[in-house]
């Protein structure tokens, strides 16, 4: 008997992330080692969660969701712009760098610099795969 995946089970995925545009952002495979969770508790984005709600041990699914189900949509207000002087001399301030900032309320944020310049430096808050459209390859290894 093929075990299901039911909310509450204990699973371990292998997995491959793509955008719209075919490019790849993460890939268990690569590391060698698949991800285990426990279904439908939300340690996982919400589409991925519902998605492997139902599968079989041995399966693999192809999936793809809006940002609604993912990392949400981009907010404009989750820009904000520092003074150069906020950072190091040496910190490297490139487009696309990662910067980790810590909110009012000692959150940890990590932002990405989106421009900079002798005066100031911008930082996009929102997460990196915010606004994207999400296609999954999924195989269930284990199912507990």
């Amino acid at each position: 008997m093929s075990n299901t995946i039911k909310a509450g089970d204990t699973i371990s995925v292998h997995y491959k992330g793509t955008l719209q545009d075919g490019t790849e952002f993460d890939n268990s495979y690569d590391r060698q080692e698949p991800i285990s969770f426990t279904a439908g508790a939300g340690q996982m984005i919400k589409g991925f969660d519902n998605a492997v709600i139902g599968m079989t041990e041995g399966e693999t699914k192809t999936f793809t969701f809006g940002s609604d189900e993912a990392y949400g949509q981009v907010f404009p207000d989750r820009m904000t712009e520092m003074p150069r002087t906020a950072f190091p001399d040496d910190f490297p301030l490139e487009e696309g760098g990662k910067v980790p900032l810590q909110a009012p309320g000692g959150e940890m944020l990590m932002g990405t610099i989106t421009e900079a310049s002798d005066d100031s430096v911008t930082i996009d808050l929102n997460h990196p795969l915010a606004g994207e459209t999400l296609t999954f390859e999924v195989e269930v290894v284990k199912v507990n």
